[in-house]
């Protein structure tokens, strides 16, 4: 894959012009099969043209074969074929083609003739072109909010998680003034270092936002407009913006930082523009607008939505109740929210209790609701929102609404209707049963505290709004997938989020520390059979595989299975998980098959665990990935240990591969949940890249049993 850097292309004189020489970066949001696929197929169809390539992986067990500087500065092209943000500054002064991850897949020879005319890609300046093709789906707005929510999750968390255990350890009910912790006490610093993370949390949404369009000098923009819009001193109002203006200020600053570098200046000025003049020109221009434009109207709604709620005192105690929870679940702390809330807590003081109750019952609602919904359908979320799900249900105990910002976020068209149908729900039962909350608080701890009346209600109240929003969240995500899926059947760019730690954004690798370094060790030990140059010159003829297939028999006639080398994958695949001839004839049952085929070897506790596991991977996208090859995998204590199977379909089997082939070579993999941060990437990357030399592929569609099947598998490591 690698080609050592060279002059120029240009030549000098009359003499031969040097080989084309071009880079490439291949990346997806799971940084598994896909990132590899396409590396392969770049590669392939630079060398079948006599162009020297080297292409960059940056798989989620890290960036392998990364481009130095100097081949940089040798190259006449780059691709960067990505369903994620990769940094584009280093290419700076070089033609730059970014597409979907799917297109390097689909259309290298395509892409290697565009490249030769992209435009130069400016230095500091966002990415070129939008991606296309494969990655269309995922475009500049929505990986910008997703590395906004991955950088905020952590401040939501633990900010959210300190102030929790401070008030359940420290507080105590106060008719006055709610819930209290002693001024001075260990549990009031605790609340505080809690309150700042949760300060930091908007500016950080919209910071992260900002640096994903703009880069650096969008930075400091974003963050200082998420400040100024979560603090509503700045423009007389009573309640920021809270994360909806974070999420705006967050675009704003990211595409006013991109007009500011198409501002043509002198070249003396250049050094100093993405450092001092960008970043001031566009933190002045953003504050002052929101401050005296944007600031003044959510002024002006915020009086006028409390003039209209208090004229509806005397209405019936159910409309009331459903407005004030519609507003409430809203935008979580933003300024609709704090309406609804600051409208009950002044009514407190006139002896009205009962609309307090309404926003009390209604304000655990969002966390409790979206982390009850990632345990009702697991697949539909990832390993770090169902983790963050565990934190919202913690919060929502202890009244704090901003759990669920992180998956309203995320998913605003699908989370806040279903937040605002649940809070509705909760806050009109608590107004037909006369709920009271003596206290400016809300969660079922101030009932446990004694500040609420009603409190079989008021639990009534609180469950079916959580539930409302849990089912009503999962079924909106559910169909929003259905209908991505839908727009490009069996695309490969789309099929569907691994379980990883998400940045989502997003960006965590899914790996870390100790265990990330291994993958790549153990990758790179393996990476020169993955590679163009170790693979055959041509595809090998069915003669030619059979005699591949007897060069796996040893010198003295034993099979290699016979002589104690019939592993393959640190033995996760033996002789006994092989199979010639795969009996079914759909995706389903051949799921069935394979199961049945890995649990010969005792490692599969429960079968039809393991089988609906791999469905649930399924119905997130296929696993078949072209070239006539399907990969279904599960993450599952169904399985005691690592276990790796392989059959033959004659006929092929129906994935819902991209290419539109039927599976005939079927791998299935199965590890446990503790070791899927490991060998579950691992196995697939290796696979990914072997199965992508055709020489390989026709090897094992020419075998004549498992012990032959095994022989040509032992190539893979």
């Amino acid at each position: 894959m690698t080609s050592p850097a060279g002059p120029p292309p240009t030549g000098s004189g009359g003499g031969e012009r040097q080989r084309l020489k071009l880079l490439a970066v291949t990346a997806c949001p799971t940084g598994i099969a896909h990132t590899y696929m396409a590396a392969e197929k770049l590669a392939q169809a630079a060398e079948s043209r006599g162009i020297e390539m080297k292409v960059e992986t940056q798989g989620s067990i890290g960036a392998e074969n990364v481009l130095d500087d100097n081949d940089v500065k040798h190259a006449d092209g780059i691709i960067v074929a990505a369903d994620k943000d990769v940094d584009l500054s280093r290419f700076a002064g070089k033609r730059v083609l970014t597409v979907g991850v799917a297109e390097g897949i689909r259309h290298p020879e395509q892409l290697i003739e565009r490249v030769l005319s992209a435009p130069v890609h400016a230095e500091g300046g966002a990415p070129t072109a939008p991606p296309t093709g494969g990655g269309k789906e995922r475009s500049l707005g929505y990986k910008a909010l997703m590395n906004g929510v991955s950088y905020m999750i952590p401040f939501v968390v633990v900010g959210g998680l300190l102030i929790a255990i401070s008030l359940s350890l420290g507080g105590h009910a106060d008719p006055s003034g709610g819930l209290v912790i002693p001024k001075g006490s260990f549990w009031m610093d605790v609340n505080n270092i809690g309150v700042i993370g949760f300060t930091l949390m908007v500016p950080i949404l919209s910071g992260y936002i900002a640096y994903a369009i703009g880069d650096r000098p969008a930075l400091v923009p974003g963050m200082i407009g998420g400040w100024i819009a979560n603090t509503g001193e700045l423009y007389d109002s009573k309640a920021g913006a809270g994360f909806i203006g974070a999420i705006v200020t967050g675009f704003l600053a990211g595409y006013l930082v991109l007009w500011i570098k198409k501002v043509k200046v002198p070249k003396f000025a250049q050094p100093i523009m993405p450092i001092i003049v960008i970043p001031i020109v566009a933190t002045t221009a953003l504050g002052l607008f929101f401050i005296y434009v944007i600031g003044k109207p959510i002024s002006w709604v915020f009086e006028h939505l409390t003039d209209w709620l208090s004229g509806m005192t005397g209405t019936s105690a159910i409309l009331l109740g459903a407005i004030l929870g519609l507003m409430i679940a809203f935008d979580m702390g933003g300024p609709v929210n704090k309406t609804a809330f600051l409208f009950g807590t002044g009514l407190i003081a006139t002896g009205n209790q009962t609309v307090m109750g309404m926003c009390a019952a209604a304000i655990p609602v969002m966390p409790l609701g979206q982390g009850l919904a990632t345990l009702i359908r697991r697949r539909l979320y990832t390993e770090q929102e169902r983790e963050t799900g565990l934190a919202s249900l913690f919060m929502g105990c202890f009244g704090i609404s901003e759990g669920a910002i992180p998956f309203a976020a995320a998913r605003p068209a699908q989370v806040i209707p279903a937040n605002m149908l649940g809070g509705a729900v909760a806050g009109a039962i608590a107004g037909v049963a006369g709920v009271e909350d003596a206290v400016p608080h809300g969660g079922p701890i101030v009932a446990v505290l004694g500040a609420v009346s009603g409190v079989p209600m008021f639990f009534v109240a609180v469950v079916i709004g959580s539930v409302v929003t849990a089912l009503a969240t999962v079924a909106l995500v559910d169909l929003g997938e259905r209908r991505r899926r839908g727009e490009a059947v069996g695309a490969v760019g789309t099929a569907g989020p691994e379980p990883v730690l998400v940045g989502v954004g997003a960006g965590a690798p899914g790996t870390g520390g100790v265990v990330a370094q291994r993958a790549v060790r153990e990758a790179e030990a393996v990476g020169a059979s993955a590679s163009p140059a170790a693979a055959p010159a041509e595809p090998a003829a069915p003669e030619k595989a059979a005699a591949l297939e007897g060069a796996a028999e040893t010198a003295d006639g034993t099979s290699a299975a016979k002589n104690g080398v019939g592993e393959v994958l640190s033995g996760y695949l033996t002789q006994q998980t092989v199979k010639v001839e795969l009996g079914a004839d759909g995706k389903e049952s051949a799921i069935r098959e394979m199961s049945e085929l890995l649990a010969r070897t005792g490692r599969v506790a429960d079968v039809e665990e393991l089988v609906a596991c791999a469905l649930r991977r399924e119905a997130q996208g296929t696993t078949g990935l072209g070239e006539e090859i399907a990969i279904p995998h599960a993450k599952t204590d169904a399985v005691t240990e690592p276990v790796v199977g392989f059959a033959r379909s004659g006929p092929g089997v129906e994935w819902g591969s991209l290419d539109g082939t039927k599976a005939r070579l079927v791998f299935m993999i199965a590890v446990p949940e503790a070791a899927a941060g490991d060998e579950h990437l691992r196995i697939l990357a290796l696979l990914s890249r072997k199965l992508m030399d055709t020489g390989f592929r026709e090897r094992l569609l020419a075998a004549s049993d498992e012990s032959a099947l095994l022989g040509v598998l032992r190539e893979v490591g």
